[in-house]
């Protein structure tokens, strides 16, 4: 494990490849095509490349404009990339993406062919009965509409739920590229494709569409939101491809158990309370885990223990990818990432972020 370790990325390169490898083998084993799940924007090899241009360039100004302000900013751009952006730097960046991509991709595609694999198979009901059972008879999305009403807090959680689409993303790259700690950055990644996995096997376990498909009568009083257009798309896409997965240019999208809008958040702000980030900060991820939280129950993606089984693979994220990158005693000597000297090298830095938990930003 400490060869492992050496390179902080080879975890989640050898993931990646593991994981896949077996979106291929499905893929040949049932005779259905791996689909790009965000093909709308544009072919893979076109749009992961102006990512990662996007990122880094995005990162040299907001370094340039924090260290010399806008002044003579063309010519500080260059002067930091030349002096910090090296090879090795933006291996890593590429790596960081490479493997969360290709971790992303394959948990869509084999989340797409769960009802091939899980034909006939659903523990809705059992779900739902054990959410009242735990609400002393009551329904938590109807107990929620009474306690916040079906107007603004609609809207609101709508607006939550949603960002959490674009807000991951970012939040990767920002990690990547405004840290000059390449084994935080590492960890970060392999969090974030750790929940992809261990969401994609959770979802294999227990099959479930969640109390909005499965008890659509619950949630008919709410208003016409962002959310219920995208609740609208995805199971009419479900149907579609149901009725012929092989001819289907559609990729299936509901899955119940667990919930990754959970896993992911609470791995997030877990992460950046380890990693002992700015207060704004922790409030803000803690306070966007609690919001999205309500908004699962509230509009009926998920059961309660779908949240409850989210935390766990969220924090058992944090905690092996945290051991795998080398941060077991990350928290006993903070060091800020942005004061270490430029001429310390990389397989130093990555040495030293092994015995503490630098700052991202």
């Amino acid at each position: 494990m400490t060869r492992l370790r050496r390179w902080p990325y080879t975890f989640a390169m050898v993931l990646a490849l593991l994981v896949g490898a077996a979106a291929v083998f499905s893929s040949l084993f049932l005779d259905l095509p791996l689909r790009d799940p965000d093909g709308f924007l544009g072919p893979s090899y076109i749009r992961l490349p102006l990512l990662v241009l996007g990122f880094i360039g995005a990162g040299l100004i907001v370094e340039t404009v924090r260290r010399s302000g806008w002044r003579n900013l063309p010519t500080s751009v260059v002067d930091i990339a030349k002096k910090e952006w090296n090879t090795h730097r933006l291996l890593c960046i590429g790596a960081g993406l490479l493997s969360f991509y290709v971790c992303y991709v394959a948990y869509r595609n084999l989340k797409s062919v769960l009802p091939v694999y899980r034909e006939g198979t659903l523990f809705d009901q059992q779900l739902f009965r054990l959410d009242q059972w735990l609400m002393g008879g009551n329904t938590p999305a109807v107990l929620l509409h009474e306690l916040l009403g079906t107007g603004i807090a609609a809207n609101l959680l709508s607006i939550a739920y949603l960002a959490y689409l674009p807000l991951i993303p970012i939040s990767l790259g920002a990690v990547l590229v405004l840290n000059r700690r390449l084994a935080v950055g590492a960890w970060y990644t392999t969090m974030l494709s750790l929940n992809w996995v261990l969401g994609t096997v959770s979802y294999y376990l227990l099959p479930s569409v969640g109390p909005v498909f499965s008890h659509p009568e619950v949630f008919r009083a709410l208003p016409a939101t962002g959310v219920s257009e995208l609740q609208e798309s995805l199971i009419d896409t479900r149907l579609d491809y149901l009725s012929n997965p092989i001819g289907s240019d559609s990729i299936q999208g509901v899955a119940a158990f667990a919930s990754l809008h959970v896993s992911v958040t609470f791995a997030a702000a877990l992460f950046m309370t380890l990693t002992k980030q700015h207060r704004a900060v922790l409030a803000f991820t803690w306070i966007f885990f609690g919001v999205t939280v309500v908004a699962t129950l509230y509009f009926g993606w998920h059961y309660i223990l779908d949240d409850i089984a989210g935390i766990g693979i969220g924090g058992a994220s944090v905690a092996l990818s945290a051991w795998v990158t080398g941060h077991r005693r990350a928290r006993r000597r903070p060091v800020a990432a942005v004061s270490e000297p430029d001429s310390v090298s990389a397989a130093k830095s990555a040495d030293s972020v092994s015995r503490t938990a630098g700052a991202i930003l």
